[in-house]
């Protein structure tokens, strides 16, 4: 029966939750200087970066700037440098609003999936008052730059037992809205500063903030 299929919410935390795009963007500008004196602004990462594989991004952008630095390895490394900014910064993250937007979704019976590429042993403590059998804290493992594909959605149902079609994907980025589509997932889109360049169409509510305003239209989407 399509009552008894439970309903979801993936919350993409480093970028909906917080300005992860913004961190990504500076932690990308001071290993980029770093690595080669490769220049980086936000007309570059838009143009070569955003939305795209590390590796395969770097690699076009590299053949612009002519650099001899592998792209391979600048992906990787550039990776690591990013979730060692997220476990610093996730925890700081979990504030009031962010707590009253999982536990008014909570409370409703929706199982809340809080992703974040940071590494789980390093930030759990901070989300442990949330924790329990409708909110799970999972580990995203994309390789995009500043977003997720529509796959990684789909494989966090799964690894969640969540279904695509009774689920709502919370993203940080125009580009989550248009993967969550592609996916088959209604989406909440919340709009930061360094993203607003982004197109947002197609997503079901767009936010400022995670809270419990933004959880009641979460739910208004889910009808629960």
């Amino acid at each position: 029966m399509a009552d008894s299929v439970m309903k979801g919410v993936i919350v993409e935390f480093d970028f909906a939750a917080m300005d992860g795009a913004g961190l990504l963007f500076t932690v990308t500008k001071n290993f980029l200087s770093a690595l080669d004196k490769i220049p980086f602004d936000e007309r570059i990462e838009a143009q070569h970066l955003a939305g795209g594989n590390y590796q395969g991004a770097l690699a076009e952008y590299f053949s612009v700037v002519k650099t001899k630095k592998t792209a391979a390895k600048a992906a990787k490394d550039l990776a690591a440098a990013f979730e060692t900014a997220l476990n610093e910064a996730v925890p700081k993250a979990v504030g009031a609003s962010f707590k009253n937007f999982v536990s008014t979704l909570a409370s409703k019976g929706v199982k809340v999936v809080i992703a974040t590429r940071a590494n789980i042993e390093t930030v759990q403590p901070a989300f442990e008052g949330l924790l329990g059998d409708n909110v799970v804290l999972y580990h995203e493992t994309a390789a995009t730059y500043g977003s997720v594909k529509w796959d990684a959605w789909r494989r966090a149902c799964a690894m969640n037992k969540l279904r695509n079609f009774s689920t709502i994907a919370v993203t940080g980025s125009g580009l989550g809205v248009k993967s969550a589509l592609v996916a088959g997932m209604g989406s909440v889109a919340v709009i930061n500063p360094h993203v607003a360049y982004q197109d947002f169409g197609g997503a079901d509510e767009v936010v400022r903030e995670l809270n419990s305003a933004a959880a009641k239209a979460v739910l208004e989407i889910l009808r629960v």
